[in-house]
């Protein structure tokens, strides 16, 4: 049975996080000043990454809550005791840099464009709703996905089969119908595959290394895979 819906990921396939993190982090040292124990704002740039990454992880495995991962890192960046009013404070104002540096990939629109008619789309991220649904729509593309589903409200994160089976459902497609495009070799591309979907990593970085996998290296080959269909054809030969 051919595919019927694409289903996406967000950060770092659609949407350019690292280099908003990177950019947004920047600003908002350039602005509070640089944090004790750090000698360089590129330093604690790489921090404030690392730290999210453990954040995020605790968030999607439902650890913490939005609020408390937001809290934990600022105070962890920090390196001082914070009051939930000051931390929140701190937080907000680097969401404020951050999301002044909030970009699309440029491949997405003519993505999206090319495959609208053919295919329908939905989102499934392993974050938050709220934060995730404002995002798509200051970036003007939310009216484009039929559905958004995120780990925090779904009580499972990727790779669990059940987080893409519950998109699926949302859908109303089987997984077979499903093709799911992320960024993560094993969280997405892997998790999709497990769990009865087809799924495509999108590796823009150009790490290969993952014969197993179908792999594209933008989303301007992703039209082409599809129209070829034959569930892809050899692995890792779309780079």
């Amino acid at each position: 049975m051919p595919i019927r819906a694409v289903l996406w990921d967000i950060d770092d396939t659609l949407f350019d996080h690292t280099a908003a993190a990177a950019t947004g982090m920047a600003r908002h040292i350039a602005a509070e000043g640089l944090p004790p124990g750090h000698a360089t704002a590129e330093e604690a740039v790489a921090e404030w990454q690392r730290l999210s990454r453990r954040h995020w992880a605790r968030l999607a495995a439902g650890e913490t809550d939005w609020e408390g991962q937001s809290r934990d890192r600022a105070r962890e960046f920090l390196g001082r005791p914070l009051d939930d009013a000051e931390a929140d404070a701190w937080f907000a104002r680097h969401v404020a840099h951050y999301e002044s540096a909030w970009a699309l990939f440029p491949d997405v629109v003519p993505a999206l464009d090319a495959l609208v008619g053919t295919y329908r789309h939905a989102v499934l991220s392993n974050a938050a709703q709220d934060p995730q649904h404002r995002k798509l729509t200051a970036l003007g593309v939310r009216d484009r996905f039929e559905s958004l589903l995120c780990a925090v409200e779904l009580g499972v994160s990727k790779p669990a089969p059940e987080a893409f089976l519950a998109s699926c459902a949302a859908l109303a497609l089987e997984p077979h119908e499903v093709l799911y495009v992320g960024d993560e070799p094993d969280i997405d591309a892997a998790g999709a595959t497990a769990a009865g979907l087809a799924g495509v990593w999108l590796d823009r970085l150009g790490r290969g290394g993952r014969p197993e996998l179908v792999r594209i290296t933008g989303l301007d080959q992703l039209p082409g895979l599809l129209a070829g269909d034959t569930r892809f054809g050899a692995p890792d030969t779309f780079g």
